[in-house]
């Protein structure tokens, strides 16, 4: 072995390179993404401890009055056990994984994406990085769609850093704002704020913060000092979905 080459080698230069292809692109929380992870030998024989697959996202903190973009870590998944990629020797691994059920949805500026690397030992360890567009499942579909149907319309939707209260399995929350642009709850409402908490692909708790719009000198007042903000928990499930809009119309009636 090439003294040369092995120096070269654990600088990035001429070492194993991965590419990873997967079946399809777009997928929804809890669904699974099947694929081939490829590995090209570089000019020298090396020993791959492992082989990892990293799901992320972007997520905003906010510290002394300024806004930071993090990356976060999703999901970790560790797909081989240590073995040796020969010189120019080519290797095809099929994989299979699947994808959070709390996973953040690709909307506005949010964006989802896969890391593979190989972990090698006294080495710069070689990655991939693939895109993937998260689309709703039914059940947030449902959810999503019933309150449009209600007359509001989605202005944003960020993640964000979450207060340790509403912290689950992630640093962070994937925030939906709305606000009423018709129907009976243009003039009633300022917005609307709406927090999936997915358990499974067909359960999931909701956090919805109600923004009733000031009326009257108390209100101004309860407005200045955010007390006009109502925050309700409630739960929904498939067998929800052909009654969705009515039960979140309820819950909204409750508090505005």
């Amino acid at each position: 072995m090439s003294f040369f080459n092995k120096v070269f080698a654990s600088v990035g230069i001429g070492a194993a390179k991965v590419d990873t292809k997967l079946e399809r692109e777009t997928v929804a929380p809890g669904e699974e993404i099947r694929g081939v992870v490829e590995i090209q030998g570089g000019n020298i024989e090396q020993t791959i401890d492992s082989i990892y697959l990293t799901i992320h996202t972007t997520y905003i903190k906010e510290r002394d009055d300024k806004k930071y973009t993090n990356v976060g870590q999703v999901d970790k998944f560790k797909l081989t056990e240590p073995f040796t990629i020969h010189a120019n020797e080519r290797k095809e691994i099929p994989i299979a994984f699947r994808i959070p059920s709390d996973t953040p949805l690709t909307i506005g500026r949010t964006k989802v994406w896969v890391t593979t690397g190989l972990d090698i030992k006294n080495a710069v360890d070689p990655s991939d990085k693939d895109f993937i567009k998260v689309v709703p499942n039914r059940l947030m579909e449902a959810v999503l769609n019933g309150v449009s149907d209600l007359g509001f319309r989605l202005r944003e939707a960020d993640c964000e850093e979450a207060p340790y209260r509403l912290r689950r399995r992630l640093p962070f929350v994937q925030e939906f704002e709305f606000v009423p642009v018709s129907g009976l709850y243009r003039g009633r409402l300022d917005e609307l704020e709406l927090v999936f908490f997915p358990t499974s692909s067909d359960d999931m708790e909701i956090l919805l913060q109600v923004d009733r719009r000031a009326r009257g000198l108390a209100s101004l007042f309860a407005e200045a000092l955010e007390m006009d903000e109502t925050n309700v928990r409630f739960r929904v499930s498939s067998a929800d979905i052909p009654a969705i809009k009515q039960k979140i119309q309820s819950v909204i009636n409750q508090y505005s």
